[in-house]
């Protein structure tokens, strides 16, 4: 009886052993697929708001606004990180056509928080650590 407990407290300590080792190969991915999903979800949410950033703008164009009010609007909507600017790609003409058009173009630096932007830099362009969203805003001119 004793060496029966003896030879499974053997096999015990192997078997953790083994348990150790397949934990240490299986975790660098299991981090990369929590840190994807972290830094996937974040640059989704700031596409979106880059969208609604340029929407903004393209409506403060269309009702007679400059650069600096779209750009104004543009911080006010992204939160006043700074990180957003916009471009004013056609503006309102004074007596606007119905085929007429107010579009803006709006860029954003996303900033990673997690290694996956460094491990993706290596197969990409750009230095890993961020990379540029852009949303586009179109409105009609009031005719």
């Amino acid at each position: 009886m004793i060496g029966v407990c003896r030879a499974w407290r053997g096999r015990l300590r192997q078997d953790l052993g083994a348990a150790a080792v397949e934990f240490a190969l299986i975790l660098p991915l299991l981090l990369l697929i929590i840190f994807g999903i972290i830094d996937f979800g974040r640059m989704l949410t700031a596409q979106t708001t880059t969208n609604q950033a340029a929407r903004e703008a393209a409506r403060v164009v269309m009702l007679g606004g400059d650069q600096g009010d779209a750009q104004q609007r543009v911080d006010w909507a992204v939160g006043g990180t700074g990180l957003a600017t916009a471009a004013i790609n056609s503006s309102c003409p004074a007596d606007p056509d119905a085929a007429d058009d107010a579009r803006v173009t709006v860029t954003y630096e996303f900033t990673f928080i997690t290694p996956v932007g460094v491990m993706a830099g290596l197969f990409g362009d750009g230095d890993g650590g961020s990379v540029g969203l852009t949303g586009k805003g179109v409105m009609p001119c009031r005719a």
